[in-house]
């Protein structure tokens, strides 16, 4: 299996059951950083690409515990989530992480996000109520955590902190941008 695919110009996927995205750009980003077990995979497969020391900005999608596993192999970034991801968190660390010893480990501060030049991006309440996708204008390339997947397939809403209701709208709101590359946050 192939782990690290150049999905467009120095736009990288690590493939592994939840997908870490490396944008390789003026400033590298990393949009969320997976689950725990795959860190070996991200310092072997990343560290070809970019250091990992040299990233400063990680973008969480969500703040589930396969997104967000490997925040510590980032000693000089900066996290962001949406605002709404952010409270949910400082309410419940469990119900936001859906892991007791994750939620024990993630002592970060988090940022509000913000849109990072040609990165903007979408909140998308749904799968989480904080959650967010990220669209790079320039390419037309969506970033879609767990909100859309391949084949119109999108994120669960039985979890602590999701909504049915807000998910049908969120989808209603990503007909409207023309993407032409989608990077979900798993390959189901």
């Amino acid at each position: 299996m192939r782990f690290l695919e150049e999905i467009d110009k120095d736009i990288w996927k690590l493939k592994a059951d939840s997908n870490v995205y490396l944008l390789n750009l003026n400033e590298p980003i990393v949009i969320d950083t997976g689950r725990r077990q795959n860190n070996e995979l991200l310092t072997k497969f990343l560290d070809k690409v970019r250091p990992l020391s040299e990233i400063k900005t990680v973008i969480f999608t969500h703040l589930h515990y396969d997104h967000i596993g490997n925040f510590d192999l980032f000693p000089n970034a900066s996290f962001y989530a949406s605002e709404a991801e952010i409270a949910s968190f400082e309410k419940s660390p469990k119900a936001a992480i859906l892991d007791e010893d994750m939620a024990k480990k993630f002592k970060i501060r988090l940022e509000p996000i913000q849109d990072f030049n040609d990165l903007v991006f979408i909140l998308t309440p749904g799968h989480t109520l904080g959650s967010i996708c990220l669209y790079l204008k320039s390419r037309k390339i969506l970033f879609s955590g767990d909100t859309l997947f391949e084949n119109k397939k999108f994120g669960r809403t039985d979890l602590p902190t999701s909504s049915p209701k807000k998910m049908k709208i969120s989808l209603m709101k990503l007909i409207n941008f023309d993407f032409k590359i989608l990077c979900p946050g798993h390959d189901y």
